[in-house]
Protein backbone atom coordinates (compact mmCIF):
# COMPACT_ATOMS: atom_id res chain seq x y z
CA UNK A 1 0.00 0.00 0.00
CA UNK A 2 1.26 3.44 -0.86
CA UNK A 3 0.73 6.96 0.39
CA UNK A 4 -0.86 7.99 -2.89
CA UNK A 5 -4.63 7.75 -3.20
CA UNK A 6 -6.38 7.56 -6.54
CA UNK A 7 -9.88 8.95 -6.31
CA UNK A 8 -12.58 9.98 -8.73
CA UNK A 9 -16.17 10.69 -7.78
CA UNK A 10 -17.32 8.80 -10.88
CA UNK A 11 -15.54 5.53 -10.02
CA UNK A 12 -14.53 5.66 -6.34
CA UNK A 13 -16.53 4.57 -3.33
CA UNK A 14 -15.64 6.09 0.02
CA UNK A 15 -16.10 3.56 2.82
CA UNK A 16 -15.95 4.82 6.39
CA UNK A 17 -15.39 2.84 9.54
CA UNK A 18 -17.98 4.05 12.06
CA UNK A 19 -16.61 4.11 15.61
CA UNK A 20 -13.54 6.34 15.87
CA UNK A 21 -14.06 7.92 12.44
CA UNK A 22 -17.65 9.21 12.45
CA UNK A 23 -18.47 8.97 16.15
CA UNK A 24 -16.63 8.72 19.45
CA UNK A 25 -15.37 5.21 20.10
CA UNK A 26 -15.41 3.48 23.44
CA UNK A 27 -13.98 0.15 24.59
CA UNK A 28 -17.43 -0.57 26.07
CA UNK A 29 -19.39 -0.42 22.78
CA UNK A 30 -21.94 2.16 21.63
CA UNK A 31 -25.12 0.56 22.98
CA UNK A 32 -27.74 3.31 22.63
CA UNK A 33 -28.65 6.49 20.78
CA UNK A 34 -27.43 8.48 23.78
CA UNK A 35 -23.98 6.91 23.54
CA UNK A 36 -23.64 7.73 19.83
CA UNK A 37 -21.79 11.07 19.72
CA UNK A 38 -20.52 12.50 16.43
CA UNK A 39 -16.86 13.45 16.35
CA UNK A 40 -16.17 17.13 15.66
CA UNK A 41 -16.20 17.80 11.91
CA UNK A 42 -17.49 14.38 10.85
CA UNK A 43 -20.91 15.64 9.73
CA UNK A 44 -19.27 18.45 7.75
CA UNK A 45 -16.82 15.98 6.19
CA UNK A 46 -19.63 13.69 5.03
CA UNK A 47 -21.58 16.68 3.70
CA UNK A 48 -18.57 17.84 1.70
CA UNK A 49 -17.93 14.39 0.23
CA UNK A 50 -21.60 14.13 -0.74
CA UNK A 51 -21.56 17.60 -2.31
CA UNK A 52 -18.47 16.62 -4.32
CA UNK A 53 -20.37 13.64 -5.75
CA UNK A 54 -18.71 10.79 -3.85
CA UNK A 55 -20.89 7.83 -2.87
CA UNK A 56 -20.27 6.93 0.79
CA UNK A 57 -20.83 3.67 2.65
CA UNK A 58 -20.00 2.44 6.14
CA UNK A 59 -18.25 -0.81 7.16
CA UNK A 60 -18.30 -1.51 10.89
CA UNK A 61 -17.68 -4.34 13.33
CA UNK A 62 -20.50 -4.44 15.88
CA UNK A 63 -19.59 -7.39 18.08
CA UNK A 64 -21.61 -5.86 20.90
CA UNK A 65 -24.51 -7.73 19.28
CA UNK A 66 -22.74 -11.09 19.48
CA UNK A 67 -21.67 -10.31 23.04
CA UNK A 68 -25.25 -9.51 24.08
CA UNK A 69 -24.75 -5.80 24.85
CA UNK A 70 -27.30 -4.75 22.23
CA UNK A 71 -29.46 -6.36 19.57
CA UNK A 72 -29.94 -5.67 15.86
CA UNK A 73 -33.07 -3.60 16.54
CA UNK A 74 -31.14 -1.24 18.83
CA UNK A 75 -28.32 -1.03 16.26
CA UNK A 76 -30.90 -0.17 13.62
CA UNK A 77 -32.19 2.70 15.81
CA UNK A 78 -28.63 3.96 16.36
CA UNK A 79 -27.98 3.87 12.61
CA UNK A 80 -31.29 5.59 11.86
CA UNK A 81 -30.38 8.43 14.25
CA UNK A 82 -26.96 8.69 12.59
CA UNK A 83 -28.41 8.69 9.06
CA UNK A 84 -31.04 11.30 9.97
CA UNK A 85 -28.38 13.65 11.36
CA UNK A 86 -26.17 13.10 8.31
CA UNK A 87 -29.09 13.90 5.96
CA UNK A 88 -30.03 16.99 7.99
CA UNK A 89 -26.48 18.25 7.48
CA UNK A 90 -26.60 17.63 3.72
CA UNK A 91 -24.76 14.30 3.62
CA UNK A 92 -25.79 10.90 2.31
CA UNK A 93 -24.80 7.33 3.12
CA UNK A 94 -25.77 4.80 0.45
CA UNK A 95 -25.14 1.60 2.43
CA UNK A 96 -24.11 0.28 5.84
CA UNK A 97 -22.46 -3.12 6.17
CA UNK A 98 -21.87 -4.43 9.68
CA UNK A 99 -20.59 -7.59 11.29
CA UNK A 100 -22.49 -8.63 14.45
CA UNK A 101 -20.14 -11.51 15.23
CA UNK A 102 -17.54 -12.02 17.94
CA UNK A 103 -14.02 -13.02 16.84
CA UNK A 104 -14.58 -16.64 17.87
CA UNK A 105 -17.43 -17.01 15.35
CA UNK A 106 -14.93 -17.30 12.47
CA UNK A 107 -17.24 -15.45 10.06
CA UNK A 108 -16.15 -13.97 6.72
CA UNK A 109 -17.34 -10.43 7.50
CA UNK A 110 -15.53 -9.42 10.69
CA UNK A 111 -12.69 -7.03 10.02
CA UNK A 112 -9.80 -7.67 9.40
CA UNK A 113 -11.39 -10.14 6.97
CA UNK A 114 -12.40 -8.40 3.73
CA UNK A 115 -16.05 -9.53 3.60
CA UNK A 116 -17.62 -6.16 4.43
CA UNK A 117 -15.59 -4.32 1.78
CA UNK A 118 -16.26 -7.03 -0.81
CA UNK A 119 -19.99 -6.77 -0.10
CA UNK A 120 -19.96 -2.97 -0.45
CA UNK A 121 -17.95 -3.13 -3.68
CA UNK A 122 -20.43 -5.60 -5.16
CA UNK A 123 -23.57 -3.80 -3.96
CA UNK A 124 -22.31 -0.46 -5.33
CA UNK A 125 -21.01 -1.99 -8.58
CA UNK A 126 -17.49 -0.67 -7.88
CA UNK A 127 -14.12 -2.32 -8.37
CA UNK A 128 -12.49 -3.15 -5.04
CA UNK A 129 -9.36 -1.16 -5.97
CA UNK A 130 -11.58 1.93 -6.35
CA UNK A 131 -12.67 1.75 -2.72
CA UNK A 132 -11.03 4.25 -0.39
CA UNK A 133 -11.47 2.79 3.09
CA UNK A 134 -11.04 5.28 5.93
CA UNK A 135 -10.51 3.71 9.34
CA UNK A 136 -8.79 4.18 12.67
CA UNK A 137 -7.44 0.75 13.62
CA UNK A 138 -4.98 -1.89 12.52
CA UNK A 139 -7.93 -4.18 11.70
CA UNK A 140 -9.18 -1.56 9.22
CA UNK A 141 -5.76 -1.33 7.57
CA UNK A 142 -5.52 -5.14 7.36
CA UNK A 143 -9.04 -5.29 5.88
CA UNK A 144 -8.04 -2.89 3.11
CA UNK A 145 -4.83 -4.83 2.45
CA UNK A 146 -6.66 -8.17 2.21
CA UNK A 147 -9.39 -6.74 -0.01
CA UNK A 148 -7.00 -4.84 -2.28
CA UNK A 149 -8.57 -1.46 -1.60
CA UNK A 150 -6.95 1.86 -0.76
CA UNK A 151 -6.67 2.97 2.88
CA UNK A 152 -6.38 6.18 4.88
CA UNK A 153 -5.88 6.21 8.65
CA UNK A 154 -7.80 8.62 10.87
CA UNK A 155 -6.01 8.66 14.21
CA UNK A 156 -8.34 8.15 17.18
CA UNK A 157 -8.15 7.28 20.86
CA UNK A 158 -8.39 3.61 19.80
CA UNK A 159 -5.61 3.68 17.16
CA UNK A 160 -2.91 1.24 18.17
CA UNK A 161 0.52 2.93 18.55
CA UNK A 162 2.16 0.41 16.21
CA UNK A 163 -0.06 1.51 13.32
CA UNK A 164 1.37 5.02 13.24
CA UNK A 165 4.90 3.71 13.90
CA UNK A 166 5.01 0.67 11.60
CA UNK A 167 3.02 2.04 8.66
CA UNK A 168 4.54 5.47 7.90
CA UNK A 169 3.70 5.00 4.19
CA UNK A 170 -0.04 5.10 4.96
CA UNK A 171 -1.73 8.49 4.73
CA UNK A 172 -2.63 9.53 8.28
CA UNK A 173 -4.83 12.37 9.47
CA UNK A 174 -6.20 13.58 12.80
CA UNK A 175 -9.86 13.63 11.75
CA UNK A 176 -12.27 12.69 9.01
CA UNK A 177 -12.54 16.38 8.11
CA UNK A 178 -8.76 16.64 7.65
CA UNK A 179 -8.92 13.54 5.43
CA UNK A 180 -11.70 15.02 3.31
CA UNK A 181 -9.83 18.31 3.00
CA UNK A 182 -6.93 16.32 1.54
CA UNK A 183 -9.12 14.28 -0.83
CA UNK A 184 -11.02 17.27 -2.19
CA UNK A 185 -7.93 19.41 -2.79
CA UNK A 186 -5.81 16.78 -4.57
Amino acid sequence: MQNKIHCSHSSSLIVLDRDGVINQDTPYFVKSNEEFIFLPGSLEAIRRLTAAGYPISIATNQSGIGRGYLNEEILSHIHQKMLNAIRQHGGNIIDIAYCPHVPEDCCVCRKPKPGLLMHLAQSSDRLIQNIIFIGDRLSDLKTAEKAGSQFILVRSSMTEPEVEKNYPHILQFDSLLDTVNYLLVK
